[in-house]
C-alpha cells in the first residue's frame, strides 16, 4: 500500500482527469489504494487543454467532519432572523451549534410551493410580489442558479460552507471544484433540509410571514412586528433581530430608513443579459472549431474592461455566468421586467449566458440620499415593462444590431420562457449605461475572437446584481452602527454578493450575538 495523506499534484488530458481510472493509473495507485480529489480545475489557456488536480493517496480522514448541532436551550434565549436566504440560514445553523433558538420570518412560500408561482411569471406573465425568484425559501440563489464561487475567502470560513452544503446532500464535487456549482434542480432538497434541521431542533420558520417593523426603544432593537399574509393577523416578537434579507426588499429598506437605521447608497451596476449559444462559446473558449468533445464541461467566461462616460472611466464586466443555462423572469412586482440567470447541475442547456453590466458610482445629482439606487432600479425596471408591450418578454436585441443602433429584424430562438420582443436598446438603457456597453462590447470582441456576432443576444435589463444599499455597522461586532440588537447581514445588507459570501455573513454575524 502507498503512504498516507501524500498529495500529489497531476496535469492530465481531460479524458483521464474525468476518470477514476485514469486518474489511479496516474497516481501509480494499486487496486488497495484510496484516493480523494483536493482540488480540480480545467487549463484552457492553449489550444493543448489540460486539467490540474491535487490528489490525497489513502487519507487517513474523511473528505470533511459533519457539524454537530443542539437542541435549543430556552434559556439562551431567542433570536429572530428575517429572510431566509443563505445569510439566514447559515446564521440559523450556527446558532444552533450553541444550542440557540432562531426565529425565521420568510415573506415568501416553501421551496416547493414557490416552485408554482415561479412557473406562472413564464406561462401567465403573473408575477407573485411574495414568492417569485427573490423572495421565498432559500433566497434569490435558490431558483436563480446555486453557483458556490466566491472570492471572499478571507470573510470567514468558506471550506465549512461548501462542508454545510455537502452534509445537507449537495454532492462532494463541490469540495474541491475550482468553481463549485449545485443546480437550481438540486438545491430546493438541500435547503428543504436545512429547515427540516433547524426545526427538529427547536427552531421555527414562519412562511409567508412579512416583517412591517422593528421594535424600537430609543436606539436600541427590541423584536420585530411580523404580519401573518394568509390570515393578515399581526404578531410582535422579542429578541436581537438579524436583517437578512435579499437586494430586492426595497420595502424593508424603506422601513428600516424611516427609523433612522444608518446606511447608504451603493454604486450601480446594471445592464442587460447577453445569451450565446453554448457551442459557440465552447468553441472560443477551448480553442476548438468542434466544441468541448466528449470530456470537458460547458465552458464559462469571465471579463472586465474599462470604458468611458462623461468624462469618466466605467467598468464593464460579466455577471453571473451560466453555462447550458437560462435566463429567466426575475421580477417581483407586476410592472417590472427583471432579467437573471441560472443553470442546472448537469449544464446540458443549448445555451450560455451572463450579466453584462456597467458599473458607476452612485454619485451626483439624483443620488443624494441612500434609496436613491433604489429609486434608479425602479424606474429603469418600469421602463423596461413598457417596452416590452407591459407583458413579462424581454426588450431584446441582436450584439451586432446593438452596436450599429439598428432594430432586429428577426431574433434567434433564446432560453427565456416568455418571450422576447424586438428593441433599440440604447433606447430602453439610459445612455449612462448603454453607451458603455457598445464600447464595452467592442473591447470584448477584440479580445474573445467570435464573441461579438449576430447568433448572440442581448436581453434586457439585469438591474439586481447587488443591494442598492449598504447598512452601515460596527466592523468588529457587526451591530447596525446607529441601533444596538440589528444585525444587517448578507447580500441585501450590501456585505455579499452570492451564496457562500452571504451564508459566511450570517455566520459571522450569528457568532457575533453568541459573543465568539
Amino acid at each position: 500500500m502507498a503512504f498516507k495523506d501524500k498529495d500529489v499534484s497531476l496535469r492530465l488530458t481531460p479524458e483521464k482527469a474525468f476518470s477514476e481510472e485514469g486518474i489511479r493509473k496516474a497516481l501509480g495507485l494499486s487496486s488497495s489504494d484510496e484516493f480523494v480529489i483536493l482540488r480540480r480545475s480545467i487549463d484552457a489557456r492553449r489550444s493543448d487543454i489540460f486539467v490540474n488536480l491535487l490528489c490525497r493517496i489513502n487519507p487517513s480522514a474523511p473528505a470533511y467532519k459533519e457539524t454537530v448541532f443542539r437542541q435549543v436551550d430556552p434559556s439562551k434565549g431567542q433570536v429572530l432572523i428575517v429572510g431566509s436566504g443563505p445569510a439566514g440560514l447559515f446564521a440559523a445553523l450556527k446558532l444552533l451549534e450553541h444550542g440557540i433558538k432562531s426565529i425565521i420570518f420568510e415573506r415568501g412560500k416553501d421551496v416547493h410551493s414557490r416552485r408554482v408561482d415561479i412557473a406562472k411569471i413564464s406561462t401567465e406573465g403573473v408575477v407573485n410580489p411574495t414568492s417569485n425568484y427573490s423572495f421565498g425559501e432559500g433566497g434569490a440563489g435558490t431558483y436563480s442558479d446555486g453557483k458556490l464561487f466566491t472570492r471572499s475567502k478571507k470573510r470567514g470560513d468558506n471550506q465549512g460552507v461548501l462542508e454545510l452544503f455537502v452534509q445537507f446532500g449537495a454532492p462532494s464535487s463541490i469540495l474541491y471544484e475550482a468553481h463549485p456549482h449545485i443546480g437550481t434542480d438540486k438545491l430546493p432538497k438541500i435547503i428543504e433540509n436545512m429547515r427540516e434541521c433547524i426545526i427538529s431542533h427547536g427552531g421555527e420558520f414562519h412562511f409567508q410571514s412579512l416583517v412591517t417593523d422593528l421594535v424600537i426603544s430609543g436606539n436600541e432593537v427590541k423584536g420585530c412586528v411580523v404580519k401573518d399574509l394568509v390570515s393578515d393577523s399581526v404578531t410582535e416578537y422579542s429578541g436581537p433581530v438579524i436583517l437578512a434579507v435579499g437586494n430586492a426588499a426595497r420595502d424593508t429598506f424603506r422601513m428600516a430608513h424611516s427609523h433612522g437605521v444608518a446606511m447608504e447608497s451603493k454604486n450601480l451596476a446594471m445592464g442587460v443579459r447577453i445569451e450565446h449559444p453554448q457551442h459557440l462559446i465552447d468553441c472560443i473558449q477551448y480553442h476548438n472549431n468542434e466544441g468541448r468533445g466528449l470530456y470537458l464541461p460547458p465552458s464559462e467566461y469571465n471579463f472586465a474592461v474599462q470604458t468611458s462616460y462623461a468624462g469618466r472611466s466605467l467598468g464593464v464586466y460579466s455577471f453571473c455566468m451560466c453555462p447550458g443555462g437560462f435566463v429567466v423572469p426575475a421580477a417581483s412586482g407586476s410592472s417590472q421586467v427583471v432579467v437573471n440567470g441560472m443553470s442546472p447541475s448537469s449544464r446540458g442547456g443549448k445555451f450560455a449566458n451572463s450579466g453584462l453590466v456597467v458599473e458607476f458610482p452612485a454619485d451626483g445629482p439624483g443620488f443624494e440620499d441612500p434609496l436613491s439606487v433604489v429609486r434608479y432600479q425602479e424606474s429603469l425596471e418600469e421602463r423596461t415593462f413598457i417596452a416590452a408591450g407591459r407583458t413579462q418578454k424581454a426588450p431584446s436585441q441582436r450584439v451586432t444590431d446593438f452596436l450599429s443602433d439598428t432594430l432586429s429584424s428577426t431574433l434567434p430562438s433564446s432560453s427565456y420562457t416568455p418571450g422576447l420582443t424586438s428593441s433599440l436598446l440604447s433606447e430602453v438603457l439610459p445612455p449612462e449605461i448603454s453607451k458603455p456597453l457598445k464600447e464595452g462590447l467592442a473591447l470584448v470582441g477584440q479580445k474573445m475572437h467570435g464573441f461579438v456576432t449576430e447568433e448572440a443576444i442581448l436581453i434586457g435589463t439585469e438591474t439586481r446584481t447587488s443591494s442598492p444599499v449598504r447598512f452601515l455597522r460596527d466592523p468588529v461586532t457587526l451591530e447596525s452602527i446607529s441601533h444596538a440588537n440589528l444585525y444587517p447581514c448578507g447580500e441585501g445588507a450590501g456585505f455579499a454578493g452570492g451564496i457562500v459570501s452571504s451564508a459566511i455573513d450570517g455566520m459571522r454575524c450569528a457568532l457575533s450575538i453568541i459573543g465568539e
